[in-house]
């Protein structure tokens, strides 16, 4: 089974993306959703956020208020080091029993969808890298429209990434996911051919 990264800024249309690489036959792992998994409520990684930050990132009905949490640990980059080392763990872990899942499960192409992959050096590990390209101001756009942040928390959130420059250095295929879902359809399909 052949594994590519798939990585891009902050609202760029990485899930998107990865649905349509899915529709084609990938299997696909969404570190956000693995991640959003191992701090539920239970979950050693839960606690030990709770015990790191206290329980006021907690919401009434006891989750995590994921608002609350990113706004303190994009204001300080050690608070965020540390919700880092606690979750990476877990959803390497998950990530590992997920790939021997597919593998078993017959699959020749699987996705794994993050969004750091290139900061944290992970994307080295794959078969190769798709990076969904976007200009920073329609990311913007679509991060304050989606998530409800204010300018200066997207700017935060911006600032914690790799540049758009940077991803692209570590990519072995782009695409462009400025235009239409059709104009990124077909720059999916034309790279889902040279990967199958």
């Amino acid at each position: 089974m052949k594994i590519y990264g798939l990585t891009g800024g902050i609202a760029s249309g990485k899930s998107t993306v990865a649905k349509m690489f899915a529709e084609l036959g990938a299997r696909r792992l969404d570190a956000d959703a693995l991640a959003k998994q191992a701090t539920s409520p239970g979950q050693p990684a839960y606690e030990q956020i709770v015990e790191a930050f206290g329980r006021e990132i907690l919401q009434s009905d006891g989750t995590l208020d994921r608002r609350k949490l990113r706004r303190i640990v994009f204001a300080d980059e050690a608070l965020r080091e540390r919700l880092n080392a606690i979750v990476h763990p877990a959803v390497m872990a998950a990530t590992a029993e997920a790939f021997s899942l597919f593998e078993a499960g017959g699959a020749s192409i699987a996705l794994y969808e993050a969004a750091l992959l290139v900061e944290t050096g992970m994307y080295k590990l794959f078969n190769g890298l798709i990076v969904v390209d976007c200009p920073e101001a329609i990311r913007r756009r679509r991060l304050m429209a989606r998530d409800g942040v204010s300018a200066e928390e997207a700017e935060q959130v911006f600032a914690s990434q790799a540049t758009d420059a940077e991803r692209r250095q570590a990519a072995d295929f782009i695409i462009d996911a400025s235009g239409s879902l059709d104009r990124t359809r077909q720059q999916v399909r034309r790279i889902w051919t040279q990967l199958t």
